[in-house]
């Protein structure tokens, strides 16, 4: 199983549950009125694949509701979910449920803007911001910046931070928690910017924000939910 997470202080976390947007939400919190088409009050009603159709908020669940629907997303037949919130009845509790699951790795990444345009690369097929994993008596801060310059052969200046994401993977059979923190950058010197090919990036490439949208059609709701949060502050 593939889950991304994506922490919103005091408001919701954000899972990417093989790429479908599950919201998990606090207890009296609820998604606004165009965000779902049907509803579900799991204290009434089984939760069931026949019922996960489009965009649906689940009222009253807890972590056996939790994995339930876990396990309906991730399998192997298709699914018809398009996005999924969920509101628990211990929020902090379900958190805690999660994380404990997974051995975490922490990571960094940077989204580079040179002028009205922004660093993207195309790895494993997809479009994708530039990050790696932190090493020993790294602050995060310091990985981001030197993942960046490694991956694309620039120099950059740090910038504020946009947001953190949370993605599972399996690693020797054991599962793996990786937590990326993500920055905003500004470029300092791409006159030698080429790809690392060592970490399997195809290609690098400026884009605008008319090119990012088109690139971000071929990515990750992670990746694109990273230029939501950046698209937002930026326009505070």
């Amino acid at each position: 199983m593939q889950i991304i997470y994506v922490f919103a202080p005091r408001q919701s976390m954000n899972l990417f549950v093989n790429d479908i947007p599950v919201r998990i939400m606090k207890p009296g919190t609820r998604p606004e009125a165009g965000e779902y088409n049907s509803a579900i009050d799991a204290s009434q009603t089984p939760v069931t694949k026949a019922a996960l159709i489009n965009h649906v908020w689940i009222n009253q669940a807890d972590i056996q509701h939790l994995d339930i629907v876990l396990d309906l997303i991730n399998s192997k037949v298709p699914i018809a979910l398009l996005s999924l919130s969920i509101t628990v009845a211990n929020y902090e509790a379900v958190k805690l449920y999660l994380k404990k699951k997974f051995k975490i790795i922490k990571a960094a990444g940077g989204l580079v803007l040179k002028k009205d345009k922004v660093l993207m690369i195309y790895r494993m097929k997809k479009w994708d911001l530039p990050k790696g994993k932190k090493e020993a008596g790294e602050k995060s801060k310091q990985t981001a910046v030197r993942e960046v310059e490694e991956e694309c052969n620039v120099k950059v200046k740090l910038g504020k931070k946009i947001c953190t994401t949370w993605h599972t993977y399996t690693m020797n059979k054991k599962s793996m928690l990786k937590k990326t923190r993500w920055y905003v950058m500004d470029l300092v010197d791409d006159s030698k910017i080429k790809p690392q090919q060592e970490e399997d990036i195809e290609d690098i490439r400026w884009m605008t924000q008319k090119e990012v949208y088109h690139a971000l059609e071929n990515s990750y709701n992670s990746i694109r939910f990273v230029f939501e949060k950046y698209y937002r502050k930026s326009e505070k």
